[in-house]
């Protein structure tokens, strides 16, 4: 399964946090604010907020903090970020939603 989700509309490449664990699984992280998605290779172990922090990193977001951010999994904001993704319900596969907490304004 971890092939076909580093692949599908993704990036070139995998983001590794813990990758080494020989748990870890691969999500991938999509920002539609930016058009863009990033597979990640994580341990089961390693937070949410881990995972929210390297995706903004890769999607190039620093002007505002990660608190402005939420992050999504099958439709429902995954409210304790420090839990880890597979506490959170993440499976080998799974993709995470990362949009602005609030709407912003068009220009």
């Amino acid at each position: 399964m971890s092939a076909l989700v580093s692949t599908l509309r993704a990036r070139p490449g995998l983001l590794a946090l813990g990758a080494d664990s020989p748990t870890a699984i691969t999500v991938r992280v999509q920002m539609p604010e930016v058009w863009d998605v990033v597979a990640v290779r994580c341990a089961a172990d390693t937070s949410v907020l881990a995972l929210k922090r390297a995706a903004l990193e890769a999607f190039g977001q620093r002007a505002f903090p990660p608190a402005d951010y939420v992050l999504k999994l099958r439709g429902f904001e995954v409210l304790d970020e420090s839990a880890p993704v597979t506490v959170a319900g993440a499976r080998d596969g799974s993709t995470f939603l990362l949009t602005y907490r609030r709407r912003r304004p068009v220009r």
